[in-house]
C-alpha cells in the first residue's frame, strides 16, 4: 500500500555498520542542540532548534546495519498552529549494502504527509539534512549545516 509519508534516499561508499554509527551521531549532521543518546534501542534524546522548540525521541527499533527507528514522544513546534504535529510520528532510517561497497539509505518520516501544516517547511528541511548534510557526513566526516527553515 502506497503512503504519502515523506521519504528520500541517498547512497554512499560506506559500510552499513559505519553508516548506522554515523546516523546515531545526530549533532554531527543535523544542526541542532542535542542531549541524550541515539546509539541503542531504548535510548532517549532531545533535539532543540532554538527558542521554545523541542523534540523528544526514543529509539524504538534498532537492527544493527539495517534499520533504526526514532519515535517522537513529545514536541513543541511554536511556529505552527498544531505545536505537537510531530508527536507520535516516526523517523525511519533503512540501510542496505550492495556488493560494491555502497550502502543505500532510505529515510522515511512516517506521519509527515503533505496534508500537515509543517510539510511545506519540513520537506525541504529533511531533503537538505538527509541528501546534503548526512550524505556529506557519511562521505567526508563533516555535516553541512544551514540556518533552520523557521
Amino acid at each position: 500500500m502506497a503512503t504519502n509519508d515523506f521519504n528520500c534516499s541517498t547512497s554512499a561508499k560506506i559500510s552499513a555498520a559505519e553508516a548506522m554509527k554515523k546516523i546515531s551521531d545526530v549533532p554531527a549532521w543535523w544542526g541542532i542542540s542535542f542531549t541524550g543518546s541515539a546509539e541503542k534501542q531504548g535510548d532517549q534524546f532531545v533535539v532543540k532548534m532554538g527558542g521554545e522548540s523541542f523534540f523528544n525521541f526514543t529509539v524504538t527499533e534498532l537492527i544493527p546495519g539495517k534499520r533504526t527507528v526514532w519515535l517522537v514522544t513529545d514536541c513543541n513546534m511554536p511556529w505552527y498552529s498544531d505545536k505537537k504535529e510531530w508527536a507520535g510520528t516516526r523517523l525511519i532510517f533503512d540501510l542496505a549494502e550492495n556488493g560494491d561497497g555502497l550502502t543505500a539509505l532510505t529515510f522515511t518520516h512516517e506521519g509527515l504527509t503533505p496534508d500537515v501544516e509543517c510539510y511545506k517547511d519540513c520537506e525541504p528541511g529533511w531533503t537538505h539534512w538527509i541528501k546534503t548534510s548526512l550524505f556529506s557526513y557519511l562521505t567526508t566526516g563533516k555535516g553541512v549545516f544551514r540556518a533552520p527553515t523557521k
